[in-house]
Order: structure tokens, then C-alpha cells, then sequence
């Protein structure tokens, strides 16, 4: 079969099963569950991709889990990845009213992606045709969130790397694989369309904590050394850094404060805040999270407090090739007009994609299908058949463009592609951040 036959074989399958793909979809976000923590997803990701006829390595990095289209297979492997985890957003009208977990970065429309994209080249029966192999990856913990539980994970030894890819890059799980591509929700994009990124910032992680001094608010406050002023001053000296940023490095510090004292009657003796340091390059990040400290610390230093710094590896700045985003747009060109193909090119947040995109070849564009911006009470999924349905025959399409023939569309962008770091350098680069 030439390669049309086999995109039409493919997408029909994915059109006769749409209903499942959207439903499961639909099931995934009504159960929103935190990183390292998606045990119920993970079960109805296996059990969606068993059904197909799939047999899933579980329990991966706690509650990953991987599959491929074939036992084995000669050719390049390229990895279609979906994201377990949803984020914190107590006042979405979806969110786990215990946990406030809610599906606001659209995680659940990348699972169904994936697992359309795993139906159709199962049930079109064309795993004969390609020349290589397609790994399935559902993995935890893309939100950089609830640092003390992840922290404490790594203590116990369940984890080494706060970020779920990351902890899957350590553990081996992307040594077999060539290409790595996924999609993520658009923010404000009702209707069908694909934004096409070429880069991300990445960040680096910090804790603070600031220790002082407790005493009678009212009664003995000169006695007392205020935790809560050193934060203020701290977040202050960060405020009088941000002239000293350089436009082109979009840089983002956004710090919060997670304790700000135990009781409104006494002088605040332990506060404790977390942040991002964010650049468009790890060179802009080292530059600034050095200033970001000295501001922390001169805030500890003016009250008399003490101020402890820890530093976590975040995530590195996202790199996709151009030959392999081209691929996908031409792609997304069978379903839509040239305007609803945007060209984005850098956004401003993060994500553990770009720890891959080091790696290897390295696709994240972003599909319609939702209103409201990301990580917000108003995001809403409006039209699933944009948000997943057309963006998995897409990404199959692309799949099949890669290995058809003797994979030569695949063979040519991994020679193209130079690693900006091996996974060694990249392993050390990381640790290095724990500081």
C-alpha cells in the first residue's frame, strides 16, 4: 500500500471508534489526579490500550506505563506521549474537591490524542507497513507542583527527578526511542487549529525558608525576629531585579508564599515560600538565579533571620526541529486552512518536553478545541473532535510519513539532529541543580 492508503486506513478507524476515544478522554478528566499520584488514570489509560490489543509495561516511575505497536521492529522508534497528571485549580467547576486537582492544562485531551493515535494504527492493521517501531508512553507528574511530597519521594528513593519524563529519561525509558512527539491544549482556541512552537522557556525550582523568631505579636514584638518581613523584603529585592533582565531572555520569576506564619498573635518565626526562575535559555537562568538568591538572602539578612535556600532541577528550554514540525503541519493541512495553522514560535512556559527535546527529535505543538486560558477556572474543552480526535489522525499521519518506505523521512531528520546534550551530560547537567 502507498502512503495515502495507509493514512485513510488509518484515520477511518479513528473515525469509527471517535466515540470511545472522546469518552475516554471524558473519563480521564472527571478523576484529576496529582503527579506521581495518577493511579486511577493509569489504570484507565491500560486498560483503553489493552482493549485495543496492546500489552502495557505498568507502574513505571510509580504510575507511567508504556507499550509499543510491535514486539519487535527494525527502524527508528518514535514515541507518541500523554500526560497523566492534572494540575491544582480548586475553583474550576471539575476540580477533586479534596485534593483540587482539575484537568485545566488539558492533560486529558493529550491522553486521548495518544490513545486515538495507538487505535488507529492498531485497529487499521497496517503495523506491517512501517518500517520501525511506535512506542505509547502515558507519564506522570508534568506539573512541577507539591514539591515537599516529590521531595519526599526522592528521599525515600522512589524517585530521583522531580518531573516525570525526567525520572523516565534515568530510568532508561526513552534509551530505545528515536523521535518523541505529543500535543498539548491551546489556550482561547475554540475551534480546530495547530500552533506550531519551536521553543520553550525552561526553569530551575527553589524553596525558601525563613527562619526567625516567635514572640507576642502585640505584647513583645521587639522580642520577636518577623520571618514574614524578611519574605516581604526578599520578594521585593526580586521586584528591584527585573530592569536588570534582558528582554530577549524572557525571563519569569514567580515566587509564592506556601507558609506566611502559624498565628496571627505571634511574631511569624517560620515562612516559607516556593519559585521558578524561568529564561529562554539555561545560560539566562544560571545568570539570574544567582541574583534571585541574593535578593532572598539580603531580605533574611536585614530582619536577622535566617534564610535557607534549595535549589531543584526544573526543566530545560524546549527545541523542535523544523523538518519534523513541517511534517506535522503538512498534516494538519489535510483538515484545515493554512490560517488555522499557526506559527507560534518561542512561548513562555515550561515543560519537561524540553528535557527530551535535548535528546532527541522533538515535537509539541498545540491543538484547538478549548476555551479559557491554561491552568484557570474557565478552561473548558468545547469541541473534542478538534482537541482529539483530528489531532490523532494528524500525529498517525506523521507517524506514517516517518516509517513508510525504509523509514527514510525519519532517518533523515535523526541525521540532522544534533543532541544538544547526551543523556550522561544530561543527567549530571540536573544533578547539578540540586544545590
Amino acid at each position: 500500500m502507498n502512503v495515502n492508503e495507509l493514512k485513510k486506513l488509518v484515520c477511518q478507524a479513528i473515525d469509527n471508534h471517535a466515540e470511545q476515544i472522546i469518552a475516554y478522554a471524558q473519563q480521564v478528566e472527571q478523576n484529576p489526579e496529582l503527579g506521581f499520584k495518577e493511579v486511577q488514570t493509569a489504570r484507565q489509560t491500560a486498560d483503553f490500550l489493552t482493549s485495543l490489543g496492546y500489552s502495557c509495561r505498568e507502574e513505571i516511575a510509580l504510575t507511567g506505563l508504556k507499550t509499543s505497536l510491535k514486539s519487535t521492529a527494525a527502524g527508528p522508534n518514535i514515541a507518541i506521549l500523554g500526560e497523566l497528571d492534572a494540575v491544582i485549580c480548586p475553583d474550576s467547576a471539575k476540580a477533586n474537591p479534596l485534593t483540587g486537582a482539575a484537568h485545566t492544562c488539558g492533560h486529558h485531551v493529550q491522553l486521548g490524542v495518544m490513545a486515538g493515535t495507538a487505535l488507529g494504527l492498531k485497529l487499521a492493521g497496517i503495523a506491517d507497513e512501517l518500517h520501525g517501531n511506535v512506542t505509547f508512553m502515558a507519564v506522570p507528574a508534568e506539573e512541577f507542583i507539591e514539591i515537599a511530597y516529590r521531595s519526599k519521594l526522592r528521599a525515600e528513593g522512589k524517585i530521583h527527578f522531580l518531573g516525570g519524563k525526567q525520572e523516565l529519561i534515568y530510568r532508561g525509558e526513552f534509551d530505545d526511542i528515536d523521535i518523541a512527539m505529543m500535543v498539548h491544549s491551546a489556550k482561547n482556541a475554540p475551534q480546530a487549529s495547530i500552533s506550531i512552537g519551536e521553543s520553550s522557556n525552561g526553569f530551575i525550582g527553589k524553596t525558601i525558608q525563613y527562619l526567625g523568631k516567635e514572640a507576642h505579636a502585640a505584647e513583645a514584638p521587639q522580642q520577636g525576629i518577623n520571618a514574614l518581613n524578611a519574605a516581604m523584603l526578599g520578594l521585593m529585592g526580586i521586584h528591584a531585579l527585573r530592569e536588570t533582565f534582558y528582554d530577549q531572555d524572557i525571563v519569569r520569576v514567580h515566587p509564592i508564599i506556601t507558609k506566611g506564619g502559624d498565628l496571627v498573635n505571634s511574631v511569624p518565626a517560620d515562612v516559607r515560600l516556593e519559585t521558578y526562575v524561568r529564561a529562554k535559555t539555561m545560560a539566562a537562568i544560571d545568570a539570574t538565579h544567582h541574583k534571585v538568591d541574593r535578593a532572598l538572602k539580603a531580605g533574611g539578612d536585614a530582619i536577622g533571620a535566617q534564610t535557607i535556600i534549595h535549589t531543584l532541577p526544573g526543566y530545560l528550554p524546549l527545541h523542535c526541529p523544523q523538518a519534523l514540525n513541517d511534517l506535522f503541519s503538512d498534516n494538519a493541512r489535510q483538515f484545515m486552512p493554512d490560517e488555522q495553522i499557526i506559527q507560534v514560535g518561542h512561548f513562555g512556559g515550561s515543560t519537561d518536553m524540553g528535557d527530551v527535546s535535548h535528546l532527541m527529535p522533538t515535537i509539541h505543538p498545540y491543538v484547538g478545541g478549548a476555551t479559557g486560558s491554561l491552568h484557570v477556572r474557565d478552561f473548558s474543552v468545547v469541541d473534542y473532535d478538534a482537541a482529539c480526535i483530528i489531532p490523532a489522525k494528524i500525529m498517525a499521519m506523521t507517524v506514517i510519513d516517518l516509517l513508510s518506505g525504509q523509514a527514510e523521512q525519519a532517518q533523515t531528520i535523526l541525521k540532522d539532529f544534533t543532541p544538544l546534550l547526551t543523556k550522561e551530560e544530561y543527567i549530571q547537567l540536573l544533578n547539578s541543580y540540586y544545590l
